[in-house]
Parts: structure tokens; C-alpha cells; sequence
């Protein structure tokens, strides 16, 4: 490991008091960095950061491979990637989703940490909610029903209650729209 890159890049952490800890390396890959990085829609994403000879790689996990709707979901991702800056949306051979990056070790400075980061965090915190509607709708709506049948909270579900159809509205259920706070379906 370059420890003059690491040392860059543990001490940006330490200044932005993210949390990180050693990764060994697996299976006799190069060793590096495990940084969490907080968000909103996915609580956390774990993002290794390995230094190998020439650059230090950026991947993070997404989420898994989606239940349906693959091509909605591959065409949402060719299009993001478009706009992303350091990173891209790729399918691990199992298909599940991770983003991934590759930064010179001349190019390693604060600034540049940062930057993808920052890129990695808006664009799993963005996306996150977007890839579980168009990959797992059905497993979604599978959950809200058996949450309602069960008098379930539906907290960590209300992000997706635009999904509920009206007419599957539960006896003794507000109407989905009322549950939504008065907004119609999308």
C-alpha cells in the first residue's frame, strides 16, 4: 500500500469525521480503506477504498439484484451514469449493483477525496428509493400488505406509499391517499 496516498486519505476522513477502519484485503486482493458514509434514504453505505499501484479504486454496494423489472432498472443506471463525476453504476457477477471508480494516485488530495465521496453519497442517497420502486415494487407492496394485515407500522414504508394501490386498500384503512398525507398517486 502507498502509505503516503493512505496517510492522505485517513487523515481527509479523520477531518471529515467520517468513520473508517483497515480492510485486510480478500482472497489476496490489495488491502485498503472501508469508509461509511452516512445517509438518508440508505442509512449507510459502506465504501472500500483500495490503493493499488497506479490508483486507488472506489466501490461501494448499492443494493442487491432487483426481483423484476431488470431492464427499467438497467436503463435507469446507463442514464445516471451519464451524470455521475469518478464513479459508475456496475453488476457484480451475481447482479447485484455497486458503484465503482478509479482515481490516479497523482490526482489523491483532499479535494478529490471529497469529491467522490460526496459523489458516491448523493448518488446512493438519490438513487436508493428510486432502484427499490422500479426492482422490488411487488416485494413492496407484498410488505405494506402484510404490515396493514397485521397492524404493522409502516414507518420505514412510507416512501413508497404512492405504490399502494387505492383498491387494494385494507377494511379499516384510511384510503391510500389519505395515508400519503391527502397527495394523490403519482
Amino acid at each position: 500500500m502507498n502509505t503516503t496516498v493512505a496517510a492522505v486519505i485517513e487523515h481527509t476522513l479523520q477531518a471529515s469525521g467520517l468513520t473508517y477502519s483497515e480492510f485486510p484485503g480478500a482472497h489476496g486482493g490489495l488491502p485498503g480503506l472501508v469508509v461509511e458514509l452516512p445517509g438518508e434514504r440508505k442509512l449507510k453505505t459502506n465504501t472500500i477504498l483500495t490503493i493499488g499501484e497506479h490508483s486507488v479504486r472506489v466501490e461501494a454496494f448499492v443494493c442487491r439484484k432487483p426481483d423484476e423489472n431488470h431492464e427499467g432498472v438497467y436503463r435507469f443506471l446507463l442514464r445516471r451514469n451519464r451524470r455521475l463525476y469518478g464513479v459508475a453504476y456496475t453488476l457484480d457477477n451475481v447482479g447485484d449493483i455497486y458503484l465503482v471508480g478509479r482515481m490516479s494516485l497523482a490526482s489523491v488530495d483532499a479535494d478529490e477525496i471529497d469529491r467522490v465521496l460526496g459523489q458516491v453519497l448523493e448518488a446512493v442517497d438519490s438513487d436508493f428509493n428510486t432502484l427499490l420502486e422500479l426492482g422490488f415494487r411487488s416485494s413492496i407492496q407484498k410488505e405494506w400488505e402484510w404490515r396493514v394485515s397485521r397492524g404493522e407500522s409502516l414507518k420505514n414504508l412510507q416512501a413508497f406509499a404512492h405504490l399502494i394501490d387505492e383498491d387494494d386498500d385494507a377494511v379499516g384503512e384510511p384510503p391510500a391517499a389519505e395515508r400519503r398525507g391527502g397527495r394523490e398517486a403519482r
